[in-house]
């Protein structure tokens, strides 16, 4: 693509929209996914005693490890949600803004 091109790009709202939206999606994912494995390891650090517990009477399972195998899941269920997003509504915008630029007249 030409240079005239992106700078049409650049002054379209739907790319001041996209920006806005996937900075705003992929700043709240980061988040969420920073406090919860941080906040896991700081529990590893400040409360072992209670990962080690088991989390019923009579149970195998520890509540480390339930915990652990519930983030390793929660994480995975989150890429889907951004993939989902990205390939579905991110994806139609960037179209939808090539579409537009590749129509204007110089």
């Amino acid at each position: 693509m030409s240079s005239v091109m992106y700078q049409r790009m650049r002054v379209n709202p739907k790319f001041q929209k996209l920006v806005r939206e996937r900075g705003r999606f992929a700043t709240i994912l980061s988040a969420i996914v920073l406090i919860l494995f941080y906040g896991f390891f700081m529990l590893v650090a400040f409360n072992p005693g209670l990962l080690g517990q088991k989390i019923a009477e009579g149970s195998m399972w520890p509540i480390g490890y339930t915990l652990e195998l519930s983030l390793f899941v929660f994480f995975w269920l989150l890429t889907v949600v951004y993939v989902r997003r990205a390939n579905g509504e991110f994806d139609d915008l960037t179209a939808d803004l090539i579409k537009d630029a590749q129509k204007e007249k110089v």
